[in-house]
């Protein structure tokens, strides 16, 4: 019996060896690439805000593959157009992780878009990079946050204006999470500062109508308008501040970035201000290289806002991360991810270990009449993020969340 089952044997373990041929060859393409999710609006009131983000991402990508890529594989951008809706962004995430297995997921722009996402990655154990400043009040293990938090935008872009601006303060903005929460927190930082809110007022994503808003604004003269208005509205919001002459009023715009400025009329002149951890001109080694790098993948033109940077800064700190793990397993990746560190264009960055949003620097720009912003104050050193400001519990934050939630205001 031996000796007849020994061809047998041969025989299996030929058929064994060309199957595995066979599933390597068929899949080779699926193995040898890294899926990169990349989750943004390309069409609705968000993809003017969002398109440069993917741009970033897959410069970066290129960037990557062209130095030999990450761990003898080249990496893959897998696009989503979440089409500006928080419900399709969730389904498409989840898709993303389950069918087209990306390893990582870099999206999102509004708070709503996260906060539906966020429970998915939860789900799947998996990781989302979240480019841009917000309103805070959030902390999840499967979100690194390389935008700002409210202590590094929100809190000192509103003492600044009650210092050198004005006490008589008039609140615009979209009608959803982060106007609405950040205004929260700009009104306890105004009564504590003995300032004043004169007015406050929502439109909603994608709305043009600003003239009940113009009409208040012009009775009420405050002396510094606070922003909050997110995507193409802006468009609409300046322009008949512009037509009304309103231009006297000043204006610390949140969600407005430097290229963004140039796109919309009547923004540029210096009564307008922003605060960002990254502007252009900002004077150091590293970003004089990320600018070539830029221009030379996106045009000469191309101008370079904050959230940008943050996309950017946030694939080098995974792709750091994948090597020191050693592998895209998202869950061993995460626990590499809070020992990174980056000489970003702004200066250096990190991840804090206890709640996975960057330590940065904070800069406040004046526009100017060529689109541009002049640094007209910045902090010496990085910023520890803060996302649940010290100034109450987090318990006590947490409340507020569900009592927000369930007026409808969050």
């Amino acid at each position: 019996m031996a000796i007849k089952t020994k061809p047998l044997i041969g025989t299996t373990l030929i058929i064994l060896m060309l199957v595995l041929l066979f599933i390597h060859y068929s899949t080779r393409d699926e193995i040898q690439s890294i899926r990169i999710g990349i989750l943004h609006s390309l069409s609705g009131t968000m993809a003017k805000s969002e398109r440069p983000l993917v741009d970033t991402l897959l410069m970066t990508i290129d960037e990557i593959n062209e130095k030999g890529g990450l761990l003898d594989r080249q990496l893959e951008g897998i696009i989503v157009d979440t089409r500006s809706e928080d419900k399709y962004a969730a389904q498409e995430a989840e898709r993303l992780i389950l069918e087209e297995k990306v390893d990582v997921i870099f999206g999102c722009w509004t708070s709503t878009c996260r906060k539906a996402v966020k429970p998915i990655v939860e789900k799947y154990n998996h990781i989302l990079f979240y480019p841009v400043q917000y309103e805070g009040l959030e902390q999840s293990k499967n979100i690194i946050y390389t935008g700002s938090a409210p202590n590094q935008q929100i809190i000192p872009g509103t003492i600044w204006a009650l210092a050198n601006l004005g006490r008589r303060i008039y609140l615009v903005g979209s009608d959803y999470i982060f106007p609405r929460t950040a205004n929260f927190i700009i009104r306890d930082i105004v009564n504590a500062k003995g300032g004043e809110i004169v007015g406050e007022q929502y439109q909603p994503l994608g709305s043009n109508d600003f003239e009940d808003i113009m009409s208040q604004i012009n009775t009420l003269q405050p002396e510094v308008i606070l922003n909050t208005i997110n995507g193409d509205s802006n468009h609409a919001f300046f322009q008949k501040k512009h037509e009304v002459g309103l231009d006297n009023i000043p204006i610390i715009s949140f969600s407005i970035s430097e290229d963004k400025l140039m796109e919309i009329p009547y923004a540029n002149a210096t009564s307008h201000y922003a605060i960002w951890s990254y502007f252009r001109n900002l004077d150091t080694p590293r970003n004089d290289e990320f600018i070539n790098q830029i221009q030379n993948r996106l045009g000469k033109d191309q101008l370079i806002g904050d959230p940008m940077v943050a996309s950017y800064i946030g694939l080098n700190l995974w792709v750091q991360a994948v090597q020191s793990a050693e592998t895209t397993i998202p869950a061993l990746v995460y626990k590499a991810l809070s020992e990174q560190t980056m000489n970003a264009p702004q200066g250096i960055v990190s991840i804090d270990s206890k709640n996975h949003h960057l330590r940065k620097h904070v800069c406040i720009g004046q526009a100017q009449t060529n689109g541009k912003f002049n640094i007209i104050w910045a902090t010496k050193n990085a910023i520890r993020p803060v996302p649940f400001p010290t100034y109450r519990t987090r318990s006590e934050w947490e409340k507020i969340v569900i009592q927000l939630s369930e007026s409808g205001k969050y």
